[in-house]
């Protein structure tokens, strides 16, 4: 018995690391979901995450911040599909969204998500501004709801671009 316990054991050692980097190589893609736009496209991660970045500056938008898993993951010896996320912001959009809500200042930078598929393909994914800034709406009222839907126009416009063919 102690026998056919060691084996098991053995056998678990070996095949639970490869099931697990296999889960993390190969992660479902995103579905679809209220308030979010899903683009495939055929541009690889990196073509699509320069697309992104030029777009953002086309639409005269700020690129504030922008994290990546899989560059951390690189940073430490191992690879994970590519992962990125990018805020984007401007300051006037700042002033007249804290002016409607303080609150709602939890939500800026409003992010782009950059996502590699396991065949090797990118997606970018958002959640629109009007649904980021929806549970403020209480307190924002008209101005937040117009802020909202003009960032609408300018994330839609950005995502266009960048995910062009």
């Amino acid at each position: 018995m102690r026998n056919l316990f060691c084996r098991a054991s053995a056998a678990l050692v070996v095949t639970l690391p490869l099931a697990l980097s296999a889960a993390l190589a190969a992660p479902a893609p995103l579905a679809p979901r209220p308030g979010w736009a899903i683009k495939p496209t055929d541009y690889t991660f990196a073509q699509l995450s320069d697309r992104l970045d030029k777009a953002i500056a086309d639409a005269k938008m700020n690129l504030v911040n922008s994290a990546s898993a899989s560059q951390g993951a690189k940073a430490q010896g191992i690879v994970i599909a590519g992962n990125r996320v990018v805020g984007v912001f401007r300051n006037d959009f700042a002033r007249r969204m804290l002016t409607a809500s303080i609150p709602a200042g939890i939500e800026a930078p409003v992010r782009f998500y950059l996502t590699e598929g396991a065949d090797g393909r990118a997606t970018l994914s958002y959640r629109a501004p009007s649904d980021v800034f929806a549970p403020y709406l209480t307190e924002g009222g008209a101005p937040l709801r117009d802020l909202a839907r003009e960032l609408d126009a300018i994330f839609a416009a950005i995502a266009a671009q960048a995910t062009a063919p």
